[in-house]
């Protein structure tokens, strides 16, 4: 089987405003990177927009009608500091939550290995009710109720290596059983959520705290000896991975000082537990990463580990 990348021009046109790192050329460079011949073998496709009732199993209601409704016809409206829309975020929203669904569906329906989700703007710090962060819909969080809710799964994993703690994402899973969330971050960090007691109230959330400054050594050693040993005992039937690549030694918004090549290490270790737990289903949608370069080039070692299965 293949590997399916799902992108859409709409996730291109998202503009949170000038000089902001969370840019359009962000999601340019992965796209160009992947442009190589060596990933001739990607099966290109289209991400569908998802559908809305889809996006309310994981946020509020209200919450959903009240974003769409802000999107401005021009300029942009501001939802916090950090996060704002502008007249193409709505499409751009709808297509990422629905990339990561249409990924789901078809490693679950066995027409694909593994996917990548190449989209924009990123989701793991949504809440329930709240935008932050750069973030307007969890993909990941709506991809995982998805493949519960409709392919009656028992137990849906979601692995985030983003250099910031997924808030969102635990917080829609540290209820429910039948998810897992397993993290590692820069602690402390935006958005200063992560410490290693929160367990959630089935004892399903991993979080692997590493301090400014740590490297290569400690980043596979969080995953050798607690996240990865965590994820095979919950013995998943699906892995969502929440892949931001700024924990790379030359993004600029964090401290960590990881290599590219963690990056595809940890794809192949994350993949080795697929392969045990669930016919290695994977769905991988694009976080964070904000020096350019460094996110092209580990997004390639990130999508190579996909495609060598």
């Amino acid at each position: 089987m293949t590997t399916q990348l799902y992108t859409h021009p709409a996730c291109l046109e998202h503009d949170p405003g000038s000089h902001h790192p969370e840019c359009p050329e962000r999601l340019h460079s992965v796209l160009t990177g992947l442009d190589s011949s060596k990933f001739d073998s990607l099966v290109r496709l289209e991400a569908p927009e998802v559908e809305l009732q889809e996006v309310k199993r994981v946020h509020e209601s209200s919450y959903v009608e009240q974003l769409m409704a802000t999107i401005p016809k021009d300029g942009r409206v501001k939802l916090d500091p950090d996060t704002a829309v502008s007249s193409s975020s709505g499409a751009a929203v709808l297509r990422a939550a629905g990339a990561v669904i249409a990924g789901t569906k078809a490693v679950i329906d066995k027409r694909a290995r593994n996917a990548f989700c190449a989209v924009r703007p990123p989701g793991h710090h949504a809440e329930s009710s709240k935008a932050m962060g750069f973030c307007l819909f969890n993909s990941a969080a709506v991809g995982a109720f998805y493949a519960r809710s409709v392919f009656d799964l028992d137990k849906v994993a979601v692995i985030d290596f983003d250099v910031h703690h997924g808030n969102g994402t635990q917080n829609s899973f540290e209820s429910d059983q039948g998810f897992f969330y397993g993290s590692s971050h820069q602690y402390p960090a935006y958005p200063g959520t992560g410490a290693a007691t929160e367990k959630g109230i089935f004892n399903n959330i991993c979080n692997v705290p590493l301090s400014p400054g740590s490297g290569s050594s400690e980043f596979r050693a969080c995953y050798n000896e607690i996240l990865l040993p965590a994820l095979g005992r919950f013995k998943p039937e699906l892995i969502i991975l929440s892949a931001g690549f700024d924990g790379h030694e030359r993004d600029p918004l964090a401290d960590l000082s990881l290599k590219t090549d963690d990056y595809l290490w940890v794809t192949r270790k994350l993949l080795d537990v697929a392969d045990k737990c669930c016919d290695g289903r994977v769905v991988s949608v694009l976080e964070g990463g904000y020096d350019q370069m460094a996110l092209q080039e580990s997004a390639q070692a990130h999508v190579q580990g996909l495609i060598e299965r």
